[in-house]
């Protein structure tokens, strides 16, 4: 009978991904005042990597398998690389509460590729929430209040979410073979080697920030990233991908209460309506949406 420590862990790690994935767009848009996106990217996951190595030496981590090499490549690719390199960019002119409901379509695109690919399933009412969901992030990428439109910015933070997503299935599938810690450091070092091609200029981008504003990096690299990479796995290594990937949806919560605090970016009733659309939507695709296991035969 698992112990109640083993019980609450993933409640616990959900709750830390929650709080550090939901400061980390105030965060981004702090960083972009001094750093290219790319820069950007490549720092935080530099000092990421720095903060798993340091772990990694402590604890005696074991290096993946060689035939498992390109597979951390691909998680790096599309968790680290793809994912905050559209991000960035997306967010020079999508603040970050819109620019967090946007990302939040990441579960959809999850609870779609769980049910191609890992063998879930979905009712009807699962497909009305995964049409809700999306009109959600419509209605804040139309929503001109919050300075978001239709345009490249809302369609890279898409992209992100995309990428993400497909992290999420090629990550849950690969758990079973890994500890989540261990899998979490192997896809940051990956992605941010695919990051060094961007390293020209960075040297004099840090010699040039501001105080502040390296110091939102450095937040980003050690907790949104080397922390809350991990508890994440844990989370996705504790229950279906598709019931994992709903507890994000309390990330634009977050987002927009610390963006409102640190940026004054204060949500407008499209923010409001977009955002209930886009939680209200995976709800239902992770309650009426998802279909009861099968009986085993006696």
């Amino acid at each position: 009978m698992p112990s109640r420590q083993s019980r609450s862990l993933p409640a616990i790690s959900a709750a830390i991904t929650i709080f550090f994935w939901g400061s980390a767009f105030a965060a981004i848009r702090i960083g972009l005042h001094s750093y290219s996106p790319t820069h950007l990217a490549l720092f935080r996951f530099l000092t990421a990597s720095v903060v798993l190595g340091v772990y990694a030496l402590i604890t005696r981590m074991p290096l993946p398998r060689l035939r498992d090499v390109p597979l951390m490549f691909l998680l790096g690719l599309l968790g680290i690389t793809v994912y905050h390199v559209a991000l960035n960019i997306g967010e020079q002119t999508v603040a970050s509460g819109p620019a967090a409901v946007i990302i939040q379509t990441a579960p959809i695109w999850t609870a779609l590729g769980a049910v191609l690919f890992l063998g879930e399933s979905l009712r009807i009412w699962g497909w009305v929430g995964i049409g809700i969901s999306f009109a959600g992030a419509l209605v804040i990428g139309l929503g001109g209040g919050s300075e978001v439109s239709l345009g490249w910015g809302a369609a890279l933070v898409l992209l992100a979410a995309l990428a993400q997503s497909s992290y999420n299935i090629v990550q849950k599938k690969t758990l079973s073979r890994y500890r989540p810690v261990e899998l979490s450091t192997y896809a940051i070092w990956a992605g941010t080697i695919l990051l060094l091609p961007f390293c020209g200029g960075l040297i004099p981008d840090i010699q040039k920030a501001s105080i502040g504003d390296t110091v939102a990096v450095l937040f980003l690299g050690v907790f949104p990233a080397a922390l809350a990479y991990v508890t994440w796995a844990i989370v996705l290594n504790s229950m279906p991908a598709s019931r994992a990937s709903s507890v994000l949806f309390l990330v634009p919560v977050v987002a927009f209460l610390v963006g409102w605090v640190m940026l004054g970016e204060i949500p407008t009733a499209v923010d409001v309506v977009g955002g209930v659309l886009a939680m209200g939507g995976v709800l239902i695709v992770n309650t009426l949406g998802r279909k009861a296991p099968r009986p085993h035969a006696p």
